[in-house]
């Protein structure tokens, strides 16, 4: 099969750093490659993924995220490069819209933002033009008269990732400088259960800075550490070294990469019962569910007693890259079988 995939023109893939979409995409891509497939990379020019890409992009760090005109450019040029493709899996915004005559080339597209008022209004337009995949079955829930093709969840290589079966009794916190993300509940929480905290976070838009300095930096001391943006073999240390990941997240978070990040590592995961966290976490198994700081504290401190290789089996079993791949390949081909050319071919072959 030939797989033309749209990557977001602002963030290389795969991401040196923050990046969820673009882990994606990188995962998925190479995934396919692995599998025998023939795949061709719409991405920016920094872009290191290891397979086929569309020439002529610029690097992600002369683009301005906030031009509308830049990306469509960026899908303009992809959607040129894939005319002999079997299908089109397209993971911008503006993709499915600035192109709309595919002839018979099914599109996917997957959503990987929550179905708020403005996303809403996107997502639905979306639909007349590209079949959509969700990323958990809450985002599904939440659709509102917006057809769902599929449920599929992320996947990550796990065999890249190193197991840790011991830790270090320090929990962490990993993510962005944004309250949403619950770096304020996740200090308190720590605190309360009398375990260090060690935060890796993005911080790099003036909001997120503000939101440090006034709010995040007046509360750290020894016992609470910010070590700043990490890498991913940065992450991933510190995944592993910890008793446990604290995710107390402040919003209907759509999925949350790295819960399943830490569950490779070997790390459970203390979370708020929000968004797509009960799919991911096994509640008193690879981790603990709660819906107060008090709860949440009493769960870090029980972490401790919970088996590191269940969380390394889940993330095997359950949100592998192999896992994923499948679920995309078994999607696209069902798309392909009632896809106009596909009927045209069974006519011309008589059936």
């Amino acid at each position: 099969m030939r797989i033309g995939i749209l990557a977001p023109p602002w963030i290389p893939v795969p991401p040196p750093s923050y990046g969820g979409t673009e882990s994606v995409v990188h995962t998925l891509a190479a995934g396919l490659a692995e599998e025998g497939h023939d795949v061709v990379l719409a991405a920016s020019s920094d872009s290191t993924c290891p397979v086929p890409r569309v020439p002529g992009f610029p690097e992600s760090s002369e683009l301005s995220m906030d031009s509308g005109r830049q990306e469509i450019l960026h899908v303009l040029r992809a959607y040129e490069a894939m005319g002999d493709v079997d299908i089109i899996h397209d993971h911008t915004l503006l993709g499915p819209l600035c192109q709309r005559s595919m002839q018979d080339i099914p599109r996917v597209t997957t959503l990987h933002g929550p179905f708020d008022e403005d996303l809403t209004r996107i997502y639905r337009a979306m639909q007349r033009e590209t079949a959509l995949v969700a990323i958990s079955h809450h985002q599904a829930s939440t659709s509102r008269d917006v057809k769902i093709a599929a449920v599929i969840h992320h996947g990550i290589d796990v065999r890249g990732v190193r197991y840790s079966p011991s830790h270090n009794g320090a929990a962490c916190f990993l993510g962005r400088m944004h309250p949403n993300k619950g770096l304020l509940q996740a200090i308190m929480v720590a605190r309360q259960a009398g375990i260090p905290l060690r935060i890796g976070a993005k911080m790099r838009e003036p909001f997120e800075l503000d939101y440090f300095h006034d709010v995040i930096e007046p509360l750290l001391g020894p016992d609470v550490e910010y070590l700043g943006e990490l890498a991913s073999a940065e992450k991933y240390r510190l995944l592993g070294e910890s008793v446990a990941l604290l995710n107390p997240i402040q919003w209907p978070e759509p999925f949350g990469m790295v819960m399943i990040e830490a569950l490779a590592a070997g790390t459970p995961i203390v979370a708020t019962r929000r968004g797509s966290a009960p799919e991911i976490i096994s509640d008193g198994e690879t981790g603990f569910l709660a819906d107060s700081l008090q709860g949440l504290a009493e769960a870090l401190q029980g972490c401790s007693w919970l088996r590191r290789s269940d969380c390394r089996r889940a993330a095997e079993q359950r949100f592998s890259s192999q896992r994923m791949v499948r679920e995309y390949l078994r999607f696209y081909s069902e798309l392909l079988a009632g896809s106009p050319r596909a009927a045209e071919n069974r006519a011309a072959a008589g059936f």
